[in-house]
């Protein structure tokens, strides 16, 4: 091991206040270094940067599967079939890449310039079909762009292939600066009016943003909707232990794209966002978690926060102030489950991402047994808006008890997938509108990222999005996103993919989950492939009930309720497979 790889793993292990902590990066760096995988040597070298036993990091490596134990392809091609995947062809793609390459998932080319993989959702659900290449995102894939991908990797080169990403903005708030060259550049963003509300907050009392932030009913935008005003009063109000707050940007729902919108493009404002939140709760240090597929976005808030940082915005003294904070930025490594934010919290610790159960819950008992908060990033870019404007303003967006923007993103089957960025209480039927309308005849829509009840045609039909309505509605907002399937889709193939999803990434914890998910995925794919019978949806009907409310975290209800409703809504697609 070179001088230089030594040096950064140092650097790794003194950003944590605790040492495991590096634990992750240090599998990361290594891999990288390594070419693609970890080899004995690397997992020896990580356990001593971490401080841990090697059966202990060994444990953690097996857990997430960006890290490999095998070698790859110099150039490892990786697409995303999740179901938005599934709706624009992303199955013709690996189709197309098996016969150009000679090979099968799971294999390498003969030369070892290839490798292929099939993988989970890449948060690119308005841009499918996309191969991963490495770090980088090819989106918008046609075979056409497949063989000009494969001949320029055939060179040596990464090619440049734009992809044609949709956007728009009603409110301008968290989408005003989608369109603006260079708007992660801090020059950018303070002339669009950026860091304008950071002054205003170090101006007040912290309880004072607390009050402003509960006032103005900003519900959490990770899927839950809990108020962040709320959150953040759970603190221990005479606490002697530090104060954490946690960014949560492991954005692994299948449907959600929203969050990278912000990181990728504007990442000063959720930079803002976050150190008004710091100092609203007292915390010195936050932690940016974010999935570890979005590595070019991870390099993109490394340097916004560096030049934050030199403008006096974070750090020591902001703004000559008294206040303090620092974000450091953590990635993850490929495990859908650390979007529950006590399995993040594990994994920033460095271990595996097991849910904790609660109580204690984080804001008491959350990272190094310390107060924590975790907010999710659409959350957490609303506050300088309520901050600079003040909580009147920002419930003057939206519906009541639904106030404020929110970033829908649209994918499957209509003519402009993307991101919208719209009040809280806009009619479904608009935002399908603003996304070019509905390619074919709509028959099921999935309004609130993978985990929700799907809706039929006509309950989707003036559909209000937002919290209250949708859960009227006999759904949940959830991420908003909103995936259309018109009436090409068979409901039952789009079952079976998402239970494959949640069979894959059931940390394994909960026997209800871990069995479960693995015995529904087998009975729906014996009724895709005809080889099942009428009691194999009883089954699945059964089976769905019985694990709901029955795990740790939420996984376990995140595919039986979707599941169930898909039979149940759809109960005839399913019957005629088994007849």
């Amino acid at each position: 091991m070179n001088t230089k790889t030594r040096q950064a793993l140092a650097r790794i292990g003194s950003r944590y206040p605790s040492r495991r902590s590096a634990l992750l990066p240090a599998l990361d760096l290594l891999q990288r270094e390594a070419r693609g995988h970890i080899d004995h040597e690397s997992l020896v070298e990580a356990a001593r940067v971490a401080g841990v036993p090697l059966s202990e990091a060994y444990g953690v490596q097996t857990y997430y599967t960006m890290f490999r134990r095998q070698p790859v392809g110099r150039y490892h091609l990786q697409v995303d079939t999740n179901i938005p995947a599934m709706l624009a062809g992303a199955d013709k793609i690996v189709s197309h890449l098996q016969k150009r390459l000679g090979i099968r998932p799971g294999e390498r080319t003969e030369d070892g310039l290839f490798s292929l993989e099939t993988v989970e959702d890449l948060a690119a659900c308005g841009t499918c079909p996309v191969i991963q290449v490495g770090d980088r995102y090819y989106e918008n894939m046609t075979p056409a762009r497949v063989d000009k991908l494969l001949a320029a990797l055939r060179k040596g080169k990464l090619p440049d292939l734009p992809a044609q990403a949709h956007f728009s903005s009603q409110c301008n708030i968290l989408l005003a600066r989608r369109g603006v060259e260079r708007a992660f550049d801090i020059k950018v963003y303070r002339k669009h009016g950026g860091y304008g509300a950071l002054p205003l907050a170090l101006q007040k009392k912290p309880e004072e943003i607390v009050a402003a932030v509960k006032d103005a009913n900003l519900r959490g935008r990770g899927g839950a909707g809990f108020p962040a005003g709320v959150k953040w009063g759970f603190l221990p109000k005479d606490g002697n232990k530090p104060v954490y707050l946690i960014c949560n940007a492991d954005e692994g729902e299948p449907g959600t794209f929203k969050d990278r919108q912000i990181m990728e493009h504007d990442p000063h404002l959720l930079i803002e966002g976050m150190t008004i939140a710091g100092y609203a709760i007292g915390a010195r240090l936050g932690f940016i978690y974010i999935r570890g597929e979005f590595a070019w976005i991870a390099d993109i808030l490394e340097r916004a926060i560096e030049q934050a940082r030199q403008e006096k915005l974070l750090g020591e003294n902001i703004l000559g102030t008294s206040a303090h904070f620092d974000i450091v930025v953590h990635r993850g490594a490929g495990a859908y489950v650390c979007g529950e934010e006590t399995a993040l919290i594990e994994s920033l610790e460095g271990k595996r991402g097991n849910p904790r159960l609660k109580p204690p819950f984080p804001a008491a008992v959350g990272l190094y047994g310390c107060p924590t908060i975790v907010n999710n990033v659409e959350t957490l870019a609303n506050v300088p808006y309520i901050v600079q404007h003040g909580a009147e303003a920002y419930k003057r967006i939206g519906t009541p008890n639904n106030f404020g923007p929110k970033i829908f993103g649209i994918s499957g089957h209509v003519r402009r997938p993307g991101t919208y960025e719209y009040p809280l209480g806009t009619p479904l039927d608009e935002l399908l509108r603003a996304a070019g309308g509905v390619v074919g005849r709509l028959k099921a829509v999935i309004v609130g990222g993978l985990s929700v009840p799907i809706l039929t045609a006509k309950e989707a039909r003036g559909l209000v999005m937002d919290y209250d309505s949708c859960l009227k509605a006999g759904t949940m907002l959830g991420s908003g996103g909103i995936m259309v399937m018109n009436q090409s889709v068979r409901i039952p193939r789009v079952a079976l993919r998402a239970i494959e999803f949640y069979a894959h990434e059931s940390c394994g914890q909960c026997t209800p989950c871990r069995q479960g998910s693995r015995v529904v995925a087998e009975l729906l794919r014996r009724i895709c492939e005809r080889r099942g019978a009428a009691q194999d949806i009883e089954r699945v009907l059964e089976l769905c009930a019985t694990i709901k409310g029955s795990t740790l975290c939420p996984t376990g209800d995140a595919f039986a309720t979707p599941i169930e409703a898909m039979v149940k809504k759809f109960r005839p697609e399913f019957e005629a497979l088994v007849r």
